[in-house]
């Protein structure tokens, strides 16, 4: 009995052996699977973007892909800008077997607006799109045709409460707003730099652009008071300066700019010293450099660095290397002029 209900295990295992090999080649995958399609999307399309339209949904739709059989499929629509290959795509939406998306029109201004060079100055975006179909990992996935636009954003300028500085750089001006530091969260706290273009120059800080309310530092021990004693710098340059309203705190701190990373000339030892222009109010400096990474600091220290996390034009305390692609002589930019802080790089 026991020979006989082996044999038949062995019967049955080579059954289901071959049931599943045979429900297994049922499922074939198309060596050429029907690529999805955009519908109703026009090619070279010339779309200016209105702020009165922001709640707008803007709707995509396109003809499913077919890999031969059955399956859970999954459809990016990808976004990205003309030329580059969709190498650094933003997906605007992902559907599961649905030949369709929604954004609203305020969505898509922001994903153009993080394409922008400045985005607080915006122009039009010559930009591509596409439908990727994937199925699993171990698939190749499927991409639709390409379908070409030019998109102008909108941009809302963002009104920080700012704090103005008037001095003895400046003649004592409070109505000078380029002489002001702002408050990025609108909660007291302002932070900025400014080029204080004198030997130990001197300054005050006011709510308003005029005398009415003015805070100073009896002592120079950090705290402000209302009509206290002038504030004294140590020399002449950039200061970055912070004032707590709240707890009637300040601090200024003297700093030198220099460029440093695996693309300059020093590498990550030696810092390329930036020198001011009076003319643009920005931190400037050319150079040669390799393909490579880049940050700027302060004071050639750590302790002050900026970087740029996101890649958008816009710097990060402590943030991520900047990639330079190509060697080449470049000049460089550093703008602290706006409550945002930037920089800019141009290949010369």
């Amino acid at each position: 009995m026991r020979k006989i209900s082996i044999l038949l295990t062995l019967v049955a295992g080579v059954f289901i052996f071959f049931g599943c090999e045979k429900e297994a080649e049922k499922i074939t995958i198309s060596a050429n699977p029907t690529a999805p399609a955009f519908q109703g999307f026009t090619d070279n399309q010339n779309t200016v973007l209105l702020l009165a339209d922001a709640a707008t949904p803007i709707t995509y739709n396109w003809s499913q892909c077919d890999f031969g059989f059955q399956a859970a499929t999954t459809y990016s629509l990808q976004m990205a800008k003309q030329g580059t290959d969709f190498a650094d795509a933003v997906t605007v939406a992902t559907t599961t077997n649905a030949g369709t998306a929604t954004i609203t029109t305020n969505d898509l201004n922001n994903k153009i607006l993080a394409m922008q060079v400045n985005p607080d100055d915006p122009v039009a975006t010559a930009v591509e799109w596409r439908v990727k179909a994937t199925i699993n990992a171990d698939v190749d996935p499927v991409y639709s045709s390409v379908i070409k636009q030019t998109i102008t954003p909108f941009y809302i300028p963002i009104v920080y409460p700012r704090l103005f500085v008037p001095g003895s750089y400046q003649g004592w001006n409070p109505g000078d707003s380029t002489t002001s530091i702002f408050s990025l969260k609108s909660n007291g706290v302002y932070e900025g730099y400014l080029w204080l273009g004198e030997a130990n120059p001197q300054f005050k800080y006011c709510e308003l652009p005029n005398w009415e309310v003015n805070w100073g530092d009896n002592g120079a021990d950090g705290t402000l008071e209302s009509g206290g004693a002038n504030i004294v710098g140590t020399s002449l340059g950039m200061y970055k300066l912070n004032v707590d309203l709240n707890a009637k705190t300040h601090t200024y701190l003297y700093t030198e700019w220099g460029l440093i990373g695996s693309a300059t000339p020093g590498g990550w030892d030696n810092d390329q010293n930036m020198t001011y222009d009076p003319a643009t109010r920005t931190l400037v400096i050319t150079l040669d450099l390799v393909v490579g990474d880049i940050k700027f600091r302060a004071n050639d220290a750590w302790d002050l660095n900026y970087g740029d996390n996101g890649a958008n034009g816009s710097l990060d305390a402590g943030g991520d290397n900047i990639p330079i692609a190509e060697a080449g002589n470049y000049t460089i930019t550093l703008d602290f002029n706006k409550p945002i802080y930037k920089y800019k790089i141009k290949q010369n």
